[in-house]
């Protein structure tokens, strides 16, 4: 893997590592007010802390650039804040006194936070 030229193969995955993350926040978002018998079973927050540290992870691999590293977690962010407040009809998929959307936002960047510090702690510095 050459850091000076990104080979095509290199940023084909790092498009499909973007569209993921799109993918799996709406995904959260739609699936986060499911319920399991009567209980408010929120299994997505878990996706959430799973993928996204996943993701940041693997895009550290193809780039010792810090945008590109935290593009996963950003798209992700981004995605979740437009279509969460924003969707369709006017509804609301991230309710503002709901514990669920604050558990997924914090679940979703919060750990994949960590890995971005972890993975460019990691990565060579240039100069």
């Amino acid at each position: 893997m050459n850091e000076h030229s990104p080979s095509w193969i290199d940023r084909c995955t790092l498009g499909v590592l973007l569209f993921d993350a799109v993918l799996l926040a709406v995904l959260e978002l739609l699936f986060l007010p499911a319920y399991i018998g009567s209980v408010q079973f929120p299994v997505t927050v878990a996706l959430a802390v799973f993928t996204n540290p996943l993701l940041v992870a693997v895009a550290g691999r193809f780039s010792s650039n810090g945008l590109v590293t935290a593009a996963p977690l950003l798209v992700w962010f981004a995605t979740v804040v437009v279509f969460g407040t924003m969707g369709p009809g006017g509804n609301t998929l991230l309710l503002a006194e709901d514990w669920r959307s604050y558990l997924l936002i914090g679940g979703g960047t919060l750990p994949a936070a960590a890995m971005l510090g972890i993975t460019r702690g990691k990565q060579p510095r240039t100069r």
